[in-house]
């Protein structure tokens, strides 16, 4: 009697089986899924690839171009060359004039240092005004005591030959002396100053003939010094170096 309860179960367990089964509810044979093991990579590994390069290589150009050939394509425009920078003008000269000098002998001394500098110096002659002296003097005090007093410390000094005249602004001054020297004009000023006064000086000019003396300049040559031109006998020269006249210097 046990055993056929038990049989009758057994049935009845397994016919629940296979409804649940063939509607669907329940699959003995369903495979859970189930995730890959993990990899390790280095980080050298992991970073991305680098992107290939966009400079496209000779071959490719080459097919590009014969694509274009192909279907009428304009090829493209080859870049633009670079130009040469312009080439030194090494044959332009500047003309430029050094005086003026006060007498034909000065303007002499300087062409001859010109020349044996390698120029070739062109002498000419024009009016106008050139340095002849410098001037030193006093301004006169404004009282005539005052002004006696000055005289008498000049004389005392040494300084017996001042006058009073009309000064460079038409104020009378007392006069000190005239040179055409550099070393003699600085001579009577320290010997005023030694006195406790305070000279002035001032350029004298004359009208008359001036001399001047044109070379030409390379590009490559730098500009002279004035200085260098003047003669050795001390006498005091107001040179300047200038460009030459029109006249003198064409254009073409």
């Amino acid at each position: 009697m046990n055993l056929w309860k038990a049989g009758v179960i057994t049935l009845l367990l397994a016919n629940a089986v296979y409804f649940l089964w063939n509607r669907g509810f329940a699959d003995p044979r369903a495979a859970v899924p189930v995730a890959s093991p993990a990899t390790l990579k280095l980080a050298s590994e992991s970073s991305s690839p680098s992107a290939p390069s966009r400079t496209p290589s000779a071959a490719a150009t080459a097919a590009d171009a014969a694509s274009g050939a192909a279907s009428g394509a304009a090829p493209a425009p080859a870049p633009a060359s670079v130009a040469a920078p312009p080439a030194l003008l090494t044959d332009v000269k500047r003309c430029i004039t050094i005086g003026p000098f006060p007498d034909v002998a000065e303007a002499a001394h300087a062409a001859a240092t010109l020349r044996d500098g390698g120029y070739q110096p062109r002498q000419r002659v024009m009016e106008g005004e050139v340095w002849s002296s410098v001037w030193v003097y006093l301004p006169l005090p404004s009282t005539p005591a005052a002004a006696e007093q000055v005289r008498v410390k000049l004389k005392a000094g040494g300084i017996d030959d001042a006058l009073e005249m009309p000064g460079p602004n038409d104020k009378p001054v007392i006069s000190l002396g005239l040179y055409s020297e550099a070393r003699r004009a600085q001579a009577r000023v320290a010997q005023a100053q030694a006195l406790g006064l305070n000279p002035g000086i001032a350029d004298r000019k004359r009208a008359g003939d001036v001399y001047w003396v044109d070379i030409d300049l390379k590009p490559t040559d730098s500009m002279l010094n004035p200085a260098d031109l003047e003669g050795e006998t001390g006498r005091i020269v107001r040179l300047e170096v200038k460009g030459c006249p029109v006249a003198e210097n064409p254009t073409s």
